[in-house]
């Protein structure tokens, strides 16, 4: 804990149909969990919007800057209030774990609530709107972490990501994690490695090659079949990126930075 900070300012951004006062409440909040982080928190950033009528449709995104670490979580609720204490509380439990005591046993396994507030992550958009209306309607580039796999999961974790796009320590190659049933993780990279990679998690790995393809042709098979996002080559690039289903129903794009 950093006794020197009881409170942090919170900067929150709203998008249509958010009361105004949910912004105060997120401020007060969010602004308590300073208290929580066991380095100063030199800034938190809230969003919080609306998509669509449906049972949860507000999304509440967090992100906390713990003396240089991002800690980051999304959910979604049936009023901004509710979003707003779910946040609080993933945003606390991630707190909790990167305190001094809690690194030497490092959760690999993320509690069943911190599950039910994750799987929202991944857009649900894409079964509203019609597939010939959906395109790539953002582009990240993002400097890809070299890392093993315990540490991808880890990272993926902590900041709640359904998958995480990384370059794996011992072969070198794009890759790309995600969650395979309730305990594992599944391994997808550019070429397949011979073997499992070293490390202590549940991990299958996929015995195919990423495919090779252009932005366009990964947007067409990723409606084709339905998935919640596709890692593949890119083929003006040779590097491995993930296409994935955004909130509004149209797709995003991540790519390594050259």
């Amino acid at each position: 804990m950093h006794p020197a900070q009881a409170t942090t300012e919170v900067h929150v951004t709203t998008g249509r149909h958010i009361p105004a006062r949910a912004a105060d409440y997120a401020r007060d909040k969010i602004g308590r969990l300073a208290h929580l982080a066991h380095r100063p928190v030199l800034s938190a950033r809230v969003r919080l919007s609306r998509h669509g009528d449906r049972a949860r449709p507000v999304v509440a995104q967090g992100n906390l800057d713990v003396n240089g670490r991002l800690v980051r979580a999304q959910v979604e609720a049936a009023s901004a209030h509710e979003a707003i204490d779910l946040l609080a509380d993933v945003l606390r439990h991630r707190l909790d774990k990167l305190a001094p005591h809690r690194l030497v046993h490092r959760d690999t396994v993320p509690p069943q609530e911190w599950r039910h507030a994750a799987e929202p992550i991944l857009a649900r958009g894409h079964d509203r709107l019609p597939e010939d209306e959906r395109e790539i309607v953002r582009h990240k580039t993002i400097g890809l972490t070299r890392a093993t796999v315990d540490d991808a999961a880890a990272e993926m974790n902590q900041l709640g990501y359904d998958f995480h796009l990384f370059t794996e320590a011992a072969t070198g190659r794009d890759s790309v994690l995600y969650r395979a049933g309730d305990t594992g993780y599944r391994l997808a990279q550019s070429v397949p490695p011979a073997d499992a990679p070293a490390g202590s998690l549940p991990v299958t790995v996929s015995p195919h090659p990423a495919p090779v393809l252009t932005p366009a042709q990964a947007r067409d098979r990723l409606g084709l079949l339905g998935l919640p996002f596709l890692f593949f080559v890119d083929a003006g690039r040779d590097r491995g990126c993930v296409l994935y289903h955004r909130y509004d129903g149209h797709y995003g794009l991540l790519s390594p930075a050259e």
